[in-house]
């Protein structure tokens, strides 16, 4: 069960068990009715926090099973998909520059055939 779903379900019965609270502590002269309010704040914030504390965190048995990654674009770490071979301009050594430095517009045009 979605947990958002279950806290929003427990709120009618929390706020009729502080009831109880505090007519129970009404009757020992512990805390009027009227000197009780604050309580039934306290309860409605921490239940809103938690609602929203389950919203933001999704539940893994309802999430959907992964998808493969989009076409053309690298696979996720641990999908199960091989690694990404370099194409032949990634591994040919005779090209001018490096991954660091590219080559200067000169050098590019002379292996080009001059275009």
């Amino acid at each position: 069960m979605n947990r958002w779903l279950m806290i929003r379900r427990l709120r009618g019965p929390a706020f009729l068990l502080m009831f109880g609270v505090t007519a129970l502590l009404h009757e020992w002269h512990i805390l009027s009715f009227g000197q009780s309010w604050p309580l039934y704040l306290v309860l409605a914030g921490v239940l809103a926090l938690a609602e929203r504390a389950a919203f933001q965190e999704p539940d893994p048995s309802q999430m959907p099973p992964g998808y493969p990654p989009y076409a053309g674009g690298p696979p996720y770490a641990g999908s199960g998909y091989p690694p990404a071979t370099p194409s032949a301009w990634q591994t040919t050594p005779s090209s001018p520059g490096t991954d660091i430095v590219p080559a200067p517009p000169s050098d590019i045009e002379r292996t080009e055939g001059g275009r």
